[in-house]
């Protein structure tokens, strides 16, 4: 069912699976303001039936980045210009850049999955979106590159905090100042990516791994990923406590006895 088609998202809703996906194939799923603010109306959308969403791009590509009209002295038409955005205060502008980040924050909420099913370009706006999902199925032709920092900006779509806690600080570093391609094979091997797969086989991979993530009871799995996402915050006594209290709610909710 066709919940939301707008601006180039469509999200589609079956049960306790939604599928997002981008749908400007033409122009490689470019990313403006407009798409943004769908995706997050997106996320508002979302049944509470709803446990994993997948994300996916029409076309050859994943997404090819921001729109290339916002970095001209007009920008995109009907959104505020770079420069006009500069000339803001300091909150104005905060509360402009937190608005466009509510598109790339909820992929993370606690009682949802996301699934990223990336093929051909994923580049500056779209690598973030493919980072904001929890898990990522990579295409053989997948290519992945931060670029804001070569045109003097910094990455600021949420990516930066997934991005060293799946690669590390050196090699975030690394690739975000030097704005180069990681492509699928090596987005594999430094733990980018979870699964390479034959372009003809990135959706059917993609629904696979939905099916196996919905075969685990709802409530292990939000319980689980509250433990793994808060892991790297806490030291190993204050871990194996959130594991105690976590098992505790389990076993109270499986033999009945929870309130």
């Amino acid at each position: 069912m066709s919940v939301l088609d707008h601006d180039g998202v469509r999200l589609a809703v079956d049960g306790p699976l939604a599928t997002v996906t981008l749908t400007d194939p033409a122009r490689r799923n470019v990313q403006s303001p407009a798409l943004w603010r769908a995706l997050a109306e997106a996320g508002r959308a979302l049944p509470g039936s709803v446990r994993v969403v997948v994300l996916r791009g029409e076309g050859p590509s994943f997404s090819a980045g921001l729109d290339r009209r916002a970095f001209t002295p007009e920008g995109l038409p009907g959104e505020p210009s770079f420069t006009d955005l500069a000339r803001g205060g300091d909150a104005e502008v905060d509360a402009v850049i937190a608005g466009y980040q509510e598109a790339f924050a909820w992929w993370r909420r606690p009682d949802l999955v996301s699934v990223a099913a990336v093929r051909g370009h994923a580049i500056g706006a779209g690598f973030q979106l493919a980072l904001a999902c929890d898990l990522r199925v990579a295409a053989t032709d997948a290519q992945f590159a931060m670029r804001e920092t070569s045109l003097g900006l910094v990455p600021d779509l949420t990516g930066t905090h997934p991005l060293v806690a799946l690669i590390g600080y050196a090699r975030a570093l690394e690739v975000c100042v030097t704005g180069r391609l990681v492509r699928a094979d090596e987005a594999e091997r430094i733990g980018l990516v979870n699964l390479v797969v034959p372009d003809d086989q990135l959706d059917e991979a993609a629904t696979e791994l939905a099916a196996a993530l919905l075969a685990a009871p709802r409530n292990a799995v939000i319980e689980t990923k509250a433990l793994l996402q808060g892991a790297t915050g806490r030291d190993l006594a204050a871990q194996c406590a959130a594991e105690r209290a976590a098992q505790t709610r389990r076993l109270r909710d499986l033999a009945g006895l929870d309130d």
